[in-house]
Parts: structure tokens; C-alpha cells; sequence
């Protein structure tokens, strides 16, 4: 296991996160130009956000903080969600 320095980084949901990310980078690189500032941009800065938002909820120092966080996170995975739902209909 890699080293961490940090308590989120030990989170399971924080690394499927990260990678959730990596994937969404991956998918919308294959977007057409006419969307780098449309759907590439929005389901980028959203699924980045599904992790950060993981990140400082859990550096706040209290659960209550935390799981506002955490409900932060899950509207983000929700907003990259519908923009693929968008993207497949555009094909």
C-alpha cells in the first residue's frame, strides 16, 4: 500500500473517486472541440470535484462537516452523471 500523509487518502471512496476522475479525463478527451468549454469542461470540473469535496469534508474535523461534504460529493457524481446521460444523446 502506498504511503499516505493525509486521513482522506485512506478512504476506499476517495480513491474510487480519484479514479473516477482519471476515467471521466479520459472519456471526455474524446469530445469533439466545439465542447472543450460545453460538456468537457462541466463533467471535468465536476467529477474533480467529487474527490476534493471528499478531501475537505473530511479535513474539517467534525462528521457533521464531513457528511455535508460528503452530500456535496454525491450532488458532483450526480452532475457528471447527467451530463453523460446529455453526451450520449448528442452521440
Amino acid at each position: 500500500m502506498e504511503e499516505t500523509f493525509f486521513p482522506f487518502e485512506q478512504l476506499d471512496v476517495y480513491a474510487l473517486a480519484v479514479d473516477f476522475a482519471a476515467e471521466v479525463y479520459r472519456m471526455t478527451a474524446t469530445f469533439p472541440d466545439t465542447e472543450r468549454f460545453g460538456l468537457t469542461n462541466q463533467m471535468r470540473r465536476a467529477a474533480v470535484s467529487v474527490s476534493l469535496n471528499i478531501a475537505e469534508g473530511r479535513g474539517r474535523g467534525t462528521d457533521r462537516e464531513f457528511v455535508r461534504f460528503l452530500m456535496m460529493s454525491r450532488g458532483s457524481l450526480f452532475e457528471v452523471l447527467s451530463a453523460a446521460q446529455i453526451a450520449h444523446r448528442l452521440n
